[in-house]
């Protein structure tokens, strides 16, 4: 009962599994961590279709060329992804104990009293919360 966790199985799944597009439940926190993924280049983009429900997150996964041939010659942007905080266990962090993802190669996503933000944004603004995933 973790829509979160839901959305990133969907993208992780679907990145794996060499798709293009993926279909997610849409809300304002879905949209930010998907903004987030975006805007540090781990997806190519994203789109909220309306429904008579709460809407749909269309998102664009993207790939990079490799250099071996299998997949066709393309690897997912997502190496990996990883629901930190739960609902049953919850981690928050200090602006000080905030975490570098593969030392620095991935990026964490905050929750924080700002917003949504990545753990390279809260650095710059000072700030900790609750870390809600990493993305690599």
């Amino acid at each position: 009962m973790d829509p979160i966790a839901d959305a990133l199985t969907i993208i992780r799944n679907g990145s794996k599994n060499g798709k293009r597009v993926v279909n997610i439940p849409a809300s304002y926190l879905k949209e930010r961590i998907v903004d987030i993924f975006k805007k540090e280049g781990y997806i190519e983009d994203y789109q909220f279709i309306k429904d008579n429900k709460q809407g749909i997150l269309r998102v664009y996964l993207k790939y990079k060329r490799a250099k071996s041939t299998s997949r066709k010659g393309e690897k997912p942007a997502i190496m990996g992804l990883k629901r930190i905080s739960r609902p049953g266990r919850r981690v928050y962090v200090t602006k000080e104990q905030i975490p570098y993802v593969l030392d620095g190669l991935g990026r964490a996503i905050i929750s924080a009293s700002q917003g949504v933000l990545s753990d390279k944004e809260a650095r710059e603004i000072g700030v900790g919360g609750e870390i809600i995933c990493y993305i690599w």
